[in-house]
């Protein structure tokens, strides 16, 4: 690893009121695993911003989830000093995430920076979310530095994916740098080049100030942290400033930069990238995407703003001790500002009680949301399957938008529209036909394929969104022994055949299993969930019927057998007629119970249950 200059040799920089000339912004984007933290920690260490005693790995990911999983969930912004030809830079540095639910992180981020260093793994090459992220850099205009990383692995191919890399963007393959974030080779060299090659922030510095914000965090003393990017003007401490969509007017209590821990200064200018702290508990009122301008003389235009993040999947999360409603309304409010990409709206089952219909961008965020609520806010919680977003319109010509399968409207149904997606997967050539197999019984189009080099190939489908928010990246690795590799993105809606199954348990419905599904695959669904309710539901002293329908037909039934006493064990002999008059006396008992009688399924059976069909869906 190359040494760590002192800071006479990296230039001591004034964290206040730096030269807009003097500051590069730029983000790093990746597949997921490629090596983004690694790369981020040995800037971390060669920039001198954190000494040895205090690195650890994967530095700027604070969570334990991202920890433990080894992946970034939050964009992380941090400013480094570093100099080049005797001239002192400040480097803004935005750490994305990688994977495909979290894309709208990484839109924020590029929308902060004028540079973007793209990062492909050395063994693997271009990836999916690669494509993904890099046309999103395109897109904002943004200098690309294509960097390839762990050229230390004994399995790396530089030459061969840098050639790829370079056939991609139209550079020279001599311009794709090769680094390796673990022993800091190439690091160094990086930094040079993205002081030559990204651009300086350009903005009106006499301006009426307009920053942009682009992540908040909830500090549990201080309230609201706002990270933002300053466009035009000055913002400093002690300043009125205006939040343009709310309307809402705070003091700065606290501004600076973040180097990488926070550092106080006495106001941000353009181009620079930091944090005020207005000491507002509510929220609400700090919305990622919002533009900060100074109360006394406000701009008259606000910044262009980020494209709201759609949830792309729903599902519902419900206290399993309902007293803990309160708490988890709380809870979701306070990751709500950490996490812009989460919408919630109350909502009650029959059988779950009181909870919240919430909208995630893929299984993924779900999987975190949750783990967060339970770990960091002491939540046991149960979630419901999920499920997209449908528009259904029916024959007198009214519309609905059902988010849950309770509101499945129950006239005659004149279409069901679904929302789709276009999904691009990178996989070696060999796996094609496996390929073309999972999207065909998926209900994809396809609608083109490319190589990219003989190797490897790039097929483009249209896929419903409903089929693929399972198990369909499970699916897709296990049948390419985990060489693909998936991306997507919203694109309209598709009219489908499909159908709402009802769970009946002794002829009343159980909202918490109702699911739509295409007509083809009510069925097999039908099944599994008597299926698995037969064997959860307790025995009752009477026969309990399960069943799964389509409207008002019965499509599958399983029966819980009734508890029964031997009436016949006191009979040791003697006349068949005692002992036929000892069963029609039950049966006429356990008939009439069974109208006075009502079945209550255990909260535990509704857990295990969802649970069970989740993991079934899975495997399907």
């Amino acid at each position: 690893m190359p040494p760590i200059p002192s800071p006479a040799t990296r230039g001591q920089i004034e964290p206040a009121g730096t030269p807009p000339e003097l500051i590069r912004n730029f983000c790093i984007i990746a597949h997921i695993d490629h090596g983004k933290s690694t790369l981020a920690d040995r800037m971390l260490q060669i920039t001198g911003v954190v000494d040895e005693r205090t690195m650890r790995d994967q530095y700027l990911d604070r969570m334990d989830i991202e920890r433990e999983r080894g992946i970034t969930i939050k964009a992380q912004a941090v400013r480094m000093g570093w100099e080049a030809d005797g001239v002192p830079y400040a480097l803004n540095m935005i750490d994305t995430p990688g994977h495909v639910d979290f894309s709208y992180e990484v839109s924020r981020s590029l929308a902060a920076c004028e540079g973007a260093v793209l990062l492909v793994d050395a063994a693997q090459g271009i990836e999916a979310q690669t494509l993904a992220n890099l046309y999103l850099a395109l897109e904002d205009d943004l200098d690309i530095i294509p960097v390839l990383g762990k050229i230390d692995l004994p399995a790396a191919q530089p030459e061969k994916y840098a050639e790829e890399l370079a056939g991609l963007i139209g550079i020279d393959t001599a311009d794709v740098l090769q680094v390796s974030g673990k022993t800091g080779e190439g690091v160094a060299e990086l930094l040079d080049v993205i002081v030559g090659r990204v651009a300086p922030p350009r903005g009106n510095l006499d301006g009426p100030a307009r920053a942009l914000i682009f992540d908040s965090v909830y500090d549990t003393y201080r309230g609201v942290v706002t990270y933002v990017r300053v466009m035009d003007g000055r913002l400093a401490a002690r300043d009125r400033i205006t939040m343009v969509s709310t309307k809402t007017t705070h003091e700065l209590l606290d501004i600076g930069v973040i180097s990488p821990e926070p550092a106080p200064t006495a106001g941000l200018g353009v181009g620079e990238v930091g944090f005020l702290i207005t000491g507002v508990k509510d929220v609400r009122q700090s919305r990622v995407g919002d533009t900060v301008t100074s109360a006394a003389s406000p701009a008259v235009e606000p910044l262009a703003g980020y494209r709201d993040p759609k949830p792309m999947v729903f599902s519902g999360l419900y206290p399993i001790d309902g007293t803990d409603y309160p708490a988890l309304r709380d809870a979701l409010d306070k990751l709500k500002l950490n996490d812009a990409a989460l919408s919630y709206e109350p909502e009650t089952s029959v059988a779950l009680g009181f909870g919240f219909r919430c909208g995630f961008l893929g299984l993924l965020h779900l999987e975190i949301i949750r783990e967060r609520l339970e770990r960091e806010f002491s939540l046991d919680l149960i979630s419901t399957a999920p499920n997209v977003v449908y528009e259904v319109t029916m024959e007198d010509g009214s519309a609905i938008r059902v988010t849950n399968p309770s509101e499945f409207p129950a006239g005659k149904v004149a279409e069901v529209r679904e929302p789709v997606v276009r999904a691009t997967i990178l996989a070696p050539a060999e796996f094609i036909g496996s390929i073309m197999e999972l999207c065909q019984s998926r209900r994809g189009t396809l609608h083109g394929m490319d190589y990219l080099s003989p190797e490897r190939v790039e097929m483009r489908y249209t896929l419903p969104l409903a089929e693929i928010v399972y198990d369909f990246f499970d699916q897709l690795k296990s049948r390419t022994r985990g060489y693909a590799s998936l991306d997507y993105e919203p694109a309209g809606e598709q009219a489908g055949d499909l159908v709402k199954v009802d769970i009946l348990l002794q002829g009343e419905q159980v909202d918490a299993f109702s699911a739509i599904v295409h007509k083809d695959k009510a069925y097999s669904y039908g099944v599994l969930v008597v299926g698995k309710l037969r064997k959860l539901i307790p025995r009752q002293q009477f026969e309990v019927p399960i069943q799964a329908a389509v409207g008002s037909r019965v499509i599958a039934r399983e029966n819980i057998r009734a508890l029964r006493k031997d009436v016949l064990a006191k009979c040791y002999g003697g006349d068949i007629t005692r002992k036929r008059k000892l069963l029609e006396k039950q049966k006429e008992g356990k008939k009439r119970m069974k109208m006075v009688g009502r079945v209550e399924v255990p909260q535990e059976a509704f857990i295990a249950a969802l649970s069970s069909v989740a993991d079934e869906g899975k495997k399907k």
